[in-house]
């Protein structure tokens, strides 16, 4: 499928809807509540166009509103809203009303940590922690938003196809709204803590005996025939929750961008969220340049690294493996969405090996910060770009943490028993003082 001309950010300033659906690919309108998967004349992925925010009188807001509109709403301040996500309301779904499905999520920390910043070389490094949201990853950021505009559209069900964050998430928010949840999952390859979190919210978890892929596609058939709701990232509102990363890392920062955001690349949700972002952001006037957006896939589940090697010319699938689960993803829905992120950032695709990446964890953990495998691949391919010369030691980097540390406790274990440097397994001690002392003093 090829993307037609890039249309405009936002709705004709005479459209009277807030939001409108529109089709990537053939540019096709739905109406906003419009429950439709995918587009109904052409089959391509949906995103959501909604109105400039606009002041009382009727006019559209300057960048200095638009920024203080944002500021009025944060966790401290009980007249605006707690979400990280829905401060940012007029940009993500201004229409919602009491619809919204919140925790909340959001209002993640910007880390800087020095022994990360030795360790990549990169002394302008920040740490984006999207491990911090309710359930342990970036996904509820985009899970609020679909199964708000699920309520809305009156689903009687929600359901995705999932490596496990998105599954933890959306059993969450499903049994927050009262809505059943149905999750797909490929049997065996899921991480223990993402699946115990699903069983704990009471979703109905299925073990697809297939890859993420398979699931991918089941779930796709389902909703189509079955009438579920469809909340994985080919969902116009989970790119519109998740856009919110980059709109909170740039207030954060005071709305001066930094020369880098980089993250892990799986399905390609997060790209093309970004990349919208950083579009909406610069058509406002809340920043006045565009940072580059560096993808980061694991080598094994690299087809979108191999697509920008050829400058896009050849859309490519292959068989992932990768102990990166999260982004263990051979064919990524959201392929041409993420290419125009590329594209419109002057960005980079690259990928690190399974070593490189667990080699990276070991160093954001060591650090006290934590993260799940995949989540390091931003970390790792931040070093890469360093040691390549891509990216300055004095530039400031903000790379994305998208998982909890906790969302995979198996390979945490295998880590730290495998006498590799940096292992740190558990010591047997006899109940003495002295052997507390042997202990210390091989330590030192």
């Amino acid at each position: 499928m090829t993307l037609a001309a890039p249309a405009p950010l936002f709705l004709d300033d005479h459209d009277p809807a807030a939001s409108r659906q529109r089709c990537a690919a053939c540019l096709a309108q739905l109406d906003e509540r419009d429950p439709s998967p995918e587009c109904p004349r052409c089959g391509g992925l949906l995103e959501a166009v909604h109105r400039r925010p606009r002041g009382a009188d009727g006019a559209p807001l300057p960048p200095e509103a638009l920024r203080a509109s944002f500021a009025q709403h944060c966790c401290a301040r009980p007249l605006g809203h707690p979400s990280g996500v829905w401060r940012f309301g007029a940009l993500v779904m201004p229409a919602a009303g009491d619809a919204i499905t919140s925790h909340p999520e959001g209002n993640t920390p910007l880390l800087a940590r020095g022994a990360l910043a030795r360790y990549t070389g990169c002394d302008g490094l920040l740490i984006k922690h999207e491990g911090h949201n309710p359930t342990g990853s970036f996904k509820d950021r985009g899970m609020t938003a679909a199964v708000t505009q699920a309520v809305r559209v009156g689903a009687t069900a929600v359901a995705c196809a999932s490596t496990g964050n998105t599954s933890a998430s959306l059993a969450a928010y499903a049994a927050q709204a009262g809505l059943p949840g149905l999750v797909f999952v490929p049997a065996g390859k899921i991480a223990l803590g993402k699946l115990a979190q699903t069983l704990a919210y009471g979703a109905r978890t299925l073990l697809v005996r297939g890859d993420f892929d398979a699931c991918l596609r089941l779930v796709q058939d389902a909703s189509r025939q079955l009438g579920i709701y469809l909340a994985n990232s080919i969902n116009p509102w989970r790119v519109e929750g998740q856009k919110t990363i980059v709109l909170e890392l740039l207030q954060q920062l005071g709305w001066d961008p930094p020369e880098f955001i980089v993250l892990p690349a799986g399905n390609l949700g997060n790209t093309a969220a970004f990349g919208k972002a950083l579009r909406e952001a610069h058509a406002l006037g809340l920043i006045t340049r565009m940072p580059r957006l560096v993808s980061v896939q694991a080598a094994g589940a690299a087809p979108f690294a191999r697509g920008f090697a050829d400058g896009f010319a050849t859309r490519y699938r292959v068989q992932a493996e990768t102990v990166a689960t999260a982004i263990r993803i051979g064919d990524p829905a959201s392929w041409d969405r993420a290419v125009r992120a590329i594209r419109d950032t002057d960005g980079i695709v690259t990928a690190c090996t399974d070593a490189e990446i667990l080699e990276a964890k070991r160093a954001i953990d060591a650090a006290g910060v934590g993260c799940e495998p995949a989540s390091a691949a931003s970390v790792a391919g931040v070093r890469q770009l360093v040691a390549a010369g891509t990216i300055r030691p004095g530039d400031r980097v903000v790379a994305v943490l998208t998982g909890h540390v906790l969302k995979d406790p198996g390979i945490l274990i295998e880590m730290h028993q495998d006498g590799a440097a940096g292992a740190n397994a558990p010591v047997e001690i006899d109940p003495t003082v002295a052997a507390v002392a042997a202990v210390l003093s091989a330590a030192a």
